[in-house]
């Protein structure tokens, strides 16, 4: 039994490894994407079409910053789970996420079941 809860503790702290490095890759991101947006609200032009060139760029860097602040919230909830013993249990029916779920989204909250289940708004 210890070597398996040995194993479990080994594969959640590398997953943990894994979602710290994404944390700090979109810390990073999201300051830079704060700061192309803010440059993009900076040029003043009297074209309407640099005008509406800027007001285009400045929405994408919105949205951008907007995607990676989601990810990030929920990265920073699977570190959470991870801390707390939670990690890798769909959040929704309680059972063990799958190994190529994690690998692939390791900061997923739910089973592939109930992730289609919430993609369709069942869930």
């Amino acid at each position: 039994m210890e070597v398996v809860e040995s194993r479990v503790a080994s594969e959640v702290a590398g997953y943990k490894r894994l979602l710290q490095v994404k944390q700090e890759e979109l810390v990073r991101a999201i300051a830079r994407t704060d700061v192309d947006g803010r440059a993009t609200s900076d040029i003043d032009t009297q074209d309407p079409v640099d005008k509406a060139n800027g007001s285009f760029a400045k929405e994408y860097f919105f949205q951008q910053s907007d995607a990676e602040r989601a990810i990030l919230g929920l990265v920073q909830a699977a570190l959470a789970r991870a801390e707390n013993g939670e990690f890798g249990i769909c959040v929704a029916c309680g059972k063990p996420l799958e190994p190529k779920r994690l690998e692939a989204v390791p900061w997923a909250r739910h089973c592939i079941r109930c992730q289609k289940l919430q993609d369709k708004g069942l869930l």
